[in-house]
């Protein structure tokens, strides 16, 4: 079972029970700091001596004195057969009150510590201890292997907003989860007498007799010497029983003293056994420190949180996944797609595929790749691989890698797709990693391998034209992702500009219809956005959605998105026919490592055409005025010029601190966004010098040309785009 699977179904599994023991554990952590705030404490340097004078003073009968963690004073006594417990003042000695602990903290603790079922109930809460201890330490295994490695704990988190509240929540707070699951095995370790906690012996003493009568507690120089800042408890001499003795428990140790001499009989440090108990004790609960009782019970909610959102992460994978019918079995298949996928989302790929060449007659059979092999009747093999976080493998798969590079090549050819990011450094990587070991171990190459850009159906699409001319057969690869639901927008306001080569652009703005709280944590129709995201426009008799990068963020109250229109683009001559009051559906598609977020880094931002179109939304929300420096290239400034009166408003409110722009269709104009970068270089070179992050946004011929001319100016400096990607300073928007 691999790390994943282990973590997913043990807080599937523990999780529910855990919610008991965390809710619980918050609510036990206010008893500290309520009785820390309420307690009437003894000066620290106060004698014991002193303190049990005052005690008997006002308290007949008094058998014990003990303090609490509070610090409260508390006299236990017999009033006749009644036993009683007294709140005392250690000013005077004066009783404030009878003393009972909290019936609900009581309630609560036992339900904390043994589910309200005694001895079972306790076995049961140090199962489900272990169970959060494995789940603190395969989380942490998956967020290093999301993020690239241990030294990369504390980079920044891609995903969803899910994944990134379960992955930043859990980074957090996992070694307090730690502490809190091995201090309970540790208490409960003692509770079953496996580890000792105080010493196996108590020495053998007992009071001289003696016709003299007992001396007071002020008489006796022991208790005079000690202080009641370190005071545990104080037993008084039985009066029934002429060999009992004093005892006192202090942090340091205990002593016996005569009750008659006043001579200290023994004096036992404490053990360390009981020492790392009470250190135990103290990290666990809080008692005695309700400053760390707060952050306990602060940091206590992240377990309903990490349950909340591991069960919601695990509730989108399996929806994203599919049943896949007249699956064949492996060994009569002559066709084996074997699937790697992190999210579930690859599965609907490999479905549509298993769909077109079961209708074109071949027995077909799709499973995991990490159960990768073959029979006397495969005659071909797919594999449909995801990269996962920094190039790793699908949880999953994690061992096929190893499995392909062990396993003897068969005849059938190979063809390998991958599935990725461009925004990840090391996008389609694991693809890549299987692709050449199949190579090495000599399997025959059914299709160069191919990669997909962000689940792109279009991307599919053309997929499936190359396998067609390959297999000599007509595939027709159905792919209908699977939407999530939309919201209706209706457009307020759109500005037309004719472009220089007849293809107009328009920027079109939205009414944003807010949201709840709750619907944008599951993810429903127009969740909290913001620019540089992408929108999801389905255009009408389609059921594959168009990806659009906002111009604006949610704080902006509207939703805008900058289109040119493309020859014979569905989605792009739909929108260009909209006007103001008419609807359309669409939804939100994070892009979180595009966007910038709240950064006060210098920017360096680089846009052509619509792409510009992010690039504005981050200037819009620039309020706190960090640098922004904006390299833009258009073709004619009097056709295409989107956000041209925008981007001179911000560059005298200093929202952006530089503009570049060309005209590469006017003469003199300045040629393209990468000949600005050029000449700007020194300018360029001392911003990526300081930590500056690029953003490119536009089309591919753009972005390689960018990227060139970005690697000649960094070198001096030692730097690259691939560097820069890898440290999460340079993302790309790429149509």
């Amino acid at each position: 079972m691999t790390w994943r699977l282990f973590h997913r179904w043990l807080g599937l599994v523990a999780g529910a029970v855990a919610l008991i023991l965390g809710i619980t554990g918050v609510i036990l952590a206010l008893d500290p700091v309520s009785s820390t705030w309420q307690a009437v404490p003894a000066t620290a340097d106060l004698p014991v001596a002193t303190l049990a004078q005052r005690v008997t003073a006002t308290v007949s009968g008094v058998e014990q004195i003990r303090r609490l963690p509070s610090g409260d004073i508390v006299a236990y006594s017999f009033n006749g057969n009644q036993a009683q417990a007294s709140l005392i003042d250690p000013a005077d000695g004066h009783v404030l009150g009878a003393y009972e602990a909290s019936a609900l903290f009581r309630w609560v603790k036992n339900l904390h510590r043994s589910f309200l079922l005694d001895d079972p109930g306790r076995l049961t809460a140090a199962g489900i201890a272990f169970m959060m201890l494995l789940l603190s330490v395969s989380g942490l295994v998956l967020t290093a292997r999301r993020l690239g490695g241990w030294r990369r704990l504390a980079a920044r988190v891609r995903g969803s907003l899910l994944q990134r509240i379960h992955v930043v929540t859990g980074r957090i707070v996992v070694a307090v989860l730690l502490l809190s699951s091995i201090t309970a095995l540790y208490m409960s370790a003692v509770t079953f007498s496996l580890i000792p906690a105080d010493a196996d012996n108590e020495p053998d003493v007992v009071s001289a007799a003696s016709t003299q009568p007992d001396l007071r507690a002020e008489q006796l120089p022991l208790l005079r010497e000690l202080h009641v800042g370190d005071l545990r408890k104080l037993n008084f001499p039985a009066a029934d029983d002429p060999e009992d003795t004093w005892k006192v428990g202090m942090a340091q140790g205990a002593g016996w003293v005569d009750r008659r001499s006043g001579q200290t009989l023994a004096w036992e440090p404490t053990p360390t056994p009981q020492r790392l108990y009470e250190w135990v004790m103290l990290l666990h609960t809080g008692e005695g420190a309700w400053v760390w009782a707060v952050v306990l019970g602060l940091l206590g909610a992240s377990i309903p949180l990490f349950w909340v959102t591991g069960s919601l992460l695990w509730w989108h994978e399996r929806r994203l996944k599919p049943r896949i019918t007249d699956n064949a079995v492996l060994s009569q298949a002559d066709t084996l797609i074997f699937v790697a996928s992190e999210s579930g989302a690859t599965w609907g790929f490999a479905q549509a595929l298993h769909q077109a060449l079961t209708h074109n007659g071949h027995r077909v059979h799709a499973g995991s790749l990490e159960n990768f092999q073959t029979s006397a009747a495969t005659r071909r093999i797919f594999v449909l691989a995801a990269t996962y976080g920094d190039g790793q493998a699908p949880a999953h798969a994690a061992a096929a890698l190893q499995r392909i590079a062990h396993q003897p090549a068969g005849a059938a050819p190979v063809a390998v797709l991958g599935f990725g990011d461009r925004q990840f450094a090391a996008f389609c990587a694991y693809a890549e990693a299987i692709d050449q070991a199949l190579r090495d171990r000599g399997w025959p190459q059914l299709l160069p391998m191919d990669k997909i850009h962000q689940q792109s159906a279009q991307a599919f699409a053309r997929w499936g034209t190359a396998l067609s001319q390959a297999l000599h057969e007509p595939v027709t690869l159905d792919y209908v992702p699977r939407l999530p639901e939309t919201t209706v927008l209706t457009l307020i306001s759109r500005q037309h500009f004719p472009g220089a080569t007849g293809e107009p652009s328009i920027i079109l703005r939205f009414q944003w219809p807010a949201q709840s709280q709750w619907d944008r944590l599951m993810r429903r129709g127009l969740s909290r956005f913001d620019a540089g995201d992408l929108i999801g426009i389905v255009p009408p008799d389609s059921p594959v959605p168009r990806y659009y990068s906002l111009a604006s963020g949610w704080r902006d109250g509207f939703v805008e998105i900058c289109v040119r229109k493309i020859a014979n683009g569905l989605c792009s001559a739909y929108l260009h026919t909209l006007q103001p009051g008419d609807r359309v559906p669409a939804f939100i598609r994070a892009n979180p490592e595009f966007t910038l977020g709240g950064t006060r880094k210098p920017a360096v931002l680089i846009g052509a055409g619509t792409g510009v179109a992010p690039l504005a939304g981050f200037i819009r929300r620039n309020l706190r005025h960090a640098p922004m420096h904006l390299f833009y290239g258009i073709r004619d400034p009097a056709k295409d010029y989107c956000f041209g009166q925008e981007i001179q408003e911000w560059l005298k409110d200093r929202r952006l601190s530089s503009l570049q722009a060309t005209f590469s269709r006017v003469p003199d104009g300045g040629g393209y966004v990468q000949d600005a970068l050029r000449r700007d270089t020194a300018r360029v070179r001392e911003l990526m010098s300081k930590g500056a992050l690029v953003r490119v946004c536009g089309g591919r011929p753009m972005s390689k040309g960018v990227t060139q001319v970005l690697d000649e100016i960094l070198a001096p400096l030692h730097l690259s785009v691939a560097h820069l990607k890898a440290k999460g300073r340079y993302a790309e928007d790429i149509f």
